[in-house]
């Protein structure tokens, strides 16, 4: 049972939901493999901007641990509370971000959520307008890494809340 002690009172937090499945422990060829994949896809991207899509691909999937995960990251990489914090309704707080960060998080939204049917013209066309094509090829495939990571912490239901910023790297 986790406590919170604050001045008088105490808060009872609800249980650690363990994990379903050490995956990566079973599948340690799949890991090391998506591993490579994550260190390939982030070559030549901004740091900055490399967090912000896989926040926000991991908040549209729930993926609590790599909510937790790229949200530190970022943090000790120096980006702010208040970006990340907005991050869940950047089309409402646009001013927040970059023309160029607002495309690759439309994308990161068409790409993720591909249950709407496929990424539209215009969501392509507006990153592409702010990225050359071998780096709209690396934000393509950061989303992609993302989303793949995201189905193994959601399906194994992999806790967050012990990763320490930089700990995988």
């Amino acid at each position: 049972m986790t406590t919170h002690t604050e001045t008088t009172t105490t808060m009872e937090y609800a249980p650690e939901r363990p994990a379903r499945l050490e995956w990566a422990k079973h599948a340690p060829e799949v890991y090391k493999a998506m591993v490579r994949l994550e260190t390939a896809a982030r070559k030549g991207l901004d740091h900055t901007l490399y967090e912000l899509v896989k926040i926000r691909a991991s908040q549209i999937n729930h993926c609590a641990f790599c909510i937790d995960m790229h949200t530190k990251d970022a943090l000790a990489a120096g980006e702010s509370v208040e970006r990340i914090v907005q991050l869940s309704a950047w089309d409402e707080s646009r001013h927040f971000y970059t023309a160029k960060e607002i495309a690759a998080l439309e994308l990161t939204e068409a790409v993720t959520v591909l249950t709407d049917g496929f990424v539209p013209d215009e969501v392509y066309d507006n990153a592409a307008k702010h990225f050359e094509e071998a780096e709209l090829a690396q934000v393509i495939a950061a989303i992609t890494v993302i989303n793949a990571w995201n189905r193994f912490g959601v399906t194994c239901r992999m806790a967050p809340g012990h990763y320490e910023p930089g700990q995988y790297k």
